[in-house]
């Protein structure tokens, strides 16, 4: 997924990650918490992190610290549902697909977010909290579908397979786990594509 600074065009801060855990501020030669790192997240910056011994790139291992960090604190964004769902597929078949659709998951929440800005802005202040309160609902629901598509045992894979049209039969040298991959991404395409162009009322 794509990093704010990435978006902007400007090139990420290098923060180099000590063996005493320390980390290390290049642009600003001082030495920075997870906090500080969470906070120009916030701000809209971007940065990669590397081991300052072998020059590894660790950026996601520390991003996810500043998750659980985050976490730790109360500020709760991922329901113990959604992390157990995200834990059965380390190491499941279809773990490769997991990372796109939450991906496709955030940019679709991301422009929901436009939405509200906007409608904070037309209408002077005054917030709808029954139109936020229904988008916060349907992210959170494409994210837990997102998750049940891709099992293949999920009852929503099923019954999204069972709404989706017949599809002409395969030929017979063709693995019929590709084809059933196919149709369980077809489905979730459709979802993703009809909570995306659901305007606010």
């Amino acid at each position: 997924m794509n990093t704010p600074g990435s978006e902007t065009g400007q090139k990420p801060v290098i923060v180099k990650k000590y063996a005493n855990r320390r980390l290390y501020n290049m642009a600003t030669s001082s030495y920075v918490t997870l906090e500080d790192l969470a906070k120009m997240i916030k701000e809209g910056g971007d940065f990669v992190v590397h081991d300052a011994k072998t020059g590894e790139d660790i950026t996601r291992s520390v991003l996810t610290q500043i998750i659980v960090e985050q976490e730790q604190k109360g500020q709760n964004l991922l329901p113990i549902s959604f992390l157990r769902q995200l834990i059965s597929f380390y190491g499941d078949s279809m773990q490769f697909l997991v990372p796109g659709y939450l991906e496709q998951a955030m940019v679709s929440f991301a422009k929901n977010q436009e939405q509200m800005r906007n409608t904070l802005r037309n209408t002077f202040g005054l917030f709808p909290f029954g139109q936020f309160e229904e988008m916060g609902k349907q992210n959170m629901a494409l994210f837990e579908q997102a998750l049940k598509m891709l099992s293949p045992y999920g009852a929503g894979a099923a019954s999204a397979a069972a709404e989706k049209p017949a599809a002409p039969a395969p030929p017979a040298s063709e693995d019929p786990r590709l084809q059933r991959l196919e149709t369980q991404i077809d489905a979730l395409t459709k979802q993703l594509d009809a909570l995306t162009r659901k305007d606010l009322p």
